[in-house]
């Protein structure tokens, strides 16, 4: 019996219509879509939902948005953080969102001014604050993994902590992006922006990858309990499961929580071992307490009469002409 072949998701155009703003005012869901067709993918659907809460925001305070100033953003933006408790990094990422959308109508000609230009943004750093799992944890986690039923979770696991892939770059895997180069077997992974990358398997993820494939010739690499393609919720399931069969108490586990410890810990890789011949760290040098008492002048040294002391370029009598030469030491007894 032939298989019925899967029917094909036509591509959705960028238009007000398709957006689905559900907003009598023509020319806000014109500037929305027009905002909307800069991004592709995956980024525009994150791009949407950022948007649409910015609006859905507008119209619970009656509040046109092409008629918003610069105070409605700031309080949008109090909102998020004093109402919802966002992170900061989620507020700096959807004011950003509110930003480009303002900035794309007044490239358009929409509106004069953007009324987010000088928004103040919170504060990211640097560091990711997520705490991730320490060695012991990976792990016992590892080995629940192996020890399960489900041959896709060795597979999960080995690629989002040891390749440190995102989880819809594991999930999008599939068995013909497998392949060798020069040698070494690698996967092809696309990335963010569509960026295509070998990335080499290591033979331990290598057994896993084969383990989960089995004998399929062609499909998605990780598939979920009902034969199909995994994506990130059941990804983040498996993981809550193996994280309770393996004793592991975590507050919160989901799938970027590997990525996190297999870049943690490349990071302390990298860092020079230690030498016990290395610099004392510099002072700042607004430390004043640690700064040493000034110590007192020492005196000039006291030079013996009779001798030069290597200070013989402080004379240039002896190296002058023979009319000008004289004694070094006047003092001296002369020669016998």
């Amino acid at each position: 019996m032939m298989a019925t072949p899967a029917p094909t998701v036509p591509a959705v155009e960028v238009t007000p219509a398709a957006l689905g703003l559900g907003l009598s005012t023509d020319p806000l869901r014109l500037a929305a879509a027009a905002y909307l067709a800069r991004y592709k993918g995956t980024s525009r659907a994150h791009t949407e939902s950022d948007l649409r809460i910015f609006l859905a925001w507008c119209a619970e305070r009656d509040l046109p948005p092409l008629s918003a100033g610069r105070v409605h953003v700031e309080l949008y933006v109090r909102w998020m953080q004093e109402v919802r408790r966002f992170k900061p990094s989620t507020v700096s990422r959807r004011v950003a969102v509110v930003a480009g959308f303002y900035r794309t109508c007044v490239i358009d000609g929409v509106l004069e001014h953007s009324p987010a230009e000088y928004v103040r943004r919170p504060t990211v750093p640097t560091e990711s604050p997520t705490l991730g799992l320490t060695h012991l944890q990976f792990e016992a986690l590892l080995a629940a993994a192996r020890d399960s039923t489900n041959r896709n979770d060795f597979a999960l696991v080995t690629m989002l902590g040891l390749l440190g892939l995102r989880i819809f770059e594991a999930t999008k895997a599939n068995i013909a992006d497998l392949g060798d180069e020069h040698g070494h077997r690698v996967l092809r992974v696309c990335g963010k922006g569509t960026k295509t990358v070998l990335i080499p398997l290591p033979p331990a993820v290598g057994r896993a990858i084969d383990r989960a494939v089995a004998d399929r010739a062609g499909g998605p690499i990780l598939l979920n309990t009902r034969g199909r393609r995994m994506d990130r919720h059941a990804a983040t399931r498996r993981l809550h499961r193996l994280v309770d069969a393996a004793g592991v108490r975590i507050a919160t586990m989901h799938p970027h929580m590997l990525r996190h410890l297999r870049h943690h810990h490349a990071r302390r890789r990298r860092r020079p071992p230690r030498r016990s011949n290395r610099r004392p760290p510099r002072r700042p040098k607004n430390h004043h307490a640690l700064r040493p008492s000034p110590q007192p002048t020492r005196p000039p040294p006291q030079l013996h009469p009779r001798r030069l002391h290597g200070l013989r370029h402080l004379n240039p009598a002896p190296w002058g002409p023979p009319s000008e030469r004289r004694r070094t030491n006047a003092h001296a007894p002369p020669c016998r």
